[in-house]
């Protein structure tokens, strides 16, 4: 199965009806300073893209915007605390691992409805890195050194579930090799013992893989997106590297509670629209390989309504369950 980032843009025009009308603007929010959670720890991701936003939002809505990371739950914990709030002012950087992933994994403190996308902020691919001391140069490499030493080798991942673990199920599914998964809160942790030696192979995010691939302290051998990255364009795609057919990125966007004015989301909507068109913001994010796709809010609920099911449809086809 080909697994492609972004496949449900298209999807945008099928709940064009699904928001009712929309209440008179509230011209008065925010009045409070903003928090925007993050499921996982400082250094991958989702930090990424809700710092870079958060930095723009604070001027544009005369409020502070806090980034709060709050790991745990394979990055649901911050979707739960989101969706019980009640201050109005509470969202979260939500990413594809909890929004997409999570609810057919695992039985959730709260319901996928109970939070409402807001406003889509972009994607990145994921980039398959392993630690320096490894010898495979190559992905052919890697996979010979695998099937000599079926279950020897780690890999590292954000959490069970994330697009990192389930890459790694897909890799191993299609190369009939075998490794041990070793889940961190977060992708700063699994970075940190990737280049100490403690786990050998990751999956890891292109946003977190990319500074340590760059300045040498891991080794990459491919990303799995359909055409090489600007930031890294010695490094193959894993279709050009001998392993077709799989692709894998994570995609980020803002979700608030369900019983948010709909006023309250168009303002956010908009604000977070031009923070993402900002030059400077763009850097930011061209810089972690993210690619950054403008929705409005009623495609990008359709999107998340798509890509719930292509995920509960890969997670049943390849037999992938918290272990």
């Amino acid at each position: 199965m080909k697994i492609r980032l972004l496949t449900a843009l298209g999807a945008g025009t099928l709940l064009l009806a699904m928001q009712g009308p929309a209440c008179a603007q509230d011209t008065n929010w925010p009045t409070r300073p903003l928090r925007m959670l993050v499921g996982s720890s400082p250094g991958g991701g989702t930090d990424a893209f809700a710092r870079a936003t958060a930095q723009g939002l604070t001027p544009l809505l005369h409020q502070n915007v806090v980034v709060e990371n709050r790991p745990g739950a394979s990055n649901t914990l911050a979707n739960a605390i989101t969706a019980t709030s009640t201050d109005g002012n509470t969202m979260v950087m939500g990413v594809s691992t909890a929004m997409a992933i999570a609810p057919h994994l695992f039985k959730l403190s709260y319901k996928h409805d109970d939070l409402v996308p807001v406003v889509f902020a972009g994607a990145v691919p994921n980039v398959l890195v392993v630690n320096n001391d490894l010898p495979a140069r190559n992905v052919q490499e890697l996979v010979a050194l695998l099937k000599r030493n079926p279950g020897h080798l780690n890999f590292a991942s954000s959490g069970v579930g994330s697009t990192q673990h389930i890459a790694a199920e897909l890799f191993m599914d299609a190369t009939g090799t075998k490794m041990v998964h070793v889940p961190y809160q977060g992708s700063g942790p699994a970075m940190v013992d990737l280049m100490a030696g403690q786990v050998q192979v990751d999956f890891e995010t292109a946003a977190s893989a990319i500074p340590f691939i760059k300045s040498g302290k891991l080794r990459a051998l491919a990303v799995l997106s359909a055409k090489r990255l600007s930031q890294i364009p010695d490094v193959p795609t894993l279709a050009q590297a001998g392993v077709p057919d799989l692709e894998m990125g994570a995609w980020y966007g803002i979700y608030m509670p369900a019983k948010t004015p709909p006023a309250v989301q168009k303002t956010l909507h908009d604000a977070v629209n031009r923070v993402l068109a900002m030059p400077t913001t763009q850097k930011i994010l061209d810089a972690i390989g993210a690619e950054v796709t403008p929705m409005s809010q009623r495609q990008f609920i359709a999107f998340d309504k798509t890509e719930n099911a292509r995920y509960a449809a890969v997670i049943e086809k390849n037999h992938i369950t918290v272990r």
